[in-house]
């Protein structure tokens, strides 16, 4: 999906993420967190003017991959220790929190790819109902 740089572009990432998610039956939760943060700090800190960033999500096995593309490959993120009476800051902090893994790739220049790794649990398995009870 490509979206606008904007906070409006990071809300849109995080709502058809979770479309997505569910539309594949994968609990959302952590996920859209996770996607908030990435593509918040895509629009915030890899804006350049009239270039999209790009989410990319896969399915592989029992990992899901979230990718964040954008156009500042020479800005790399580095969790930052937050400033208590500041309002910003903990993006990376929490992507490390929900996240099994995540990093970056400085792909070709100009771009990076930024990306979290979550390890889904499968469902438990819903124990079939049996018939009639004989009396």
């Amino acid at each position: 999906m490509l979206l606008s740089p904007t906070p409006r572009g990071a809300h849109l990432a995080r709502l058809l993420a979770v479309d997505v998610l569910r539309g594949w039956g994968i609990p959302d939760e952590a996920a859209s967190h996770v996607v908030a943060e990435l593509a918040a700090n895509a629009a915030t800190h890899g804006r350049l003017p009239g270039r999209s960033f790009r989410l990319s999500l896969h399915l592989i096995g029992s990992t899901l991959r979230i990718e964040v593309t954008d156009m500042r490959g020479d800005r790399l993120p580095e969790p930052q220790a937050p400033d208590a009476a500041g309002e910003s800051g903990r993006g990376l902090l929490l992507v490390e929190a929900l996240a099994d893994r995540w990093g970056v790739i400085e792909a070709r220049f100009p771009h990076k790819i930024v990306w979290a790794e979550l390890t889904l649990t499968p469902p438990e398995p819903a124990f079939p109902r049996c018939g009639g009870v004989d009396g």
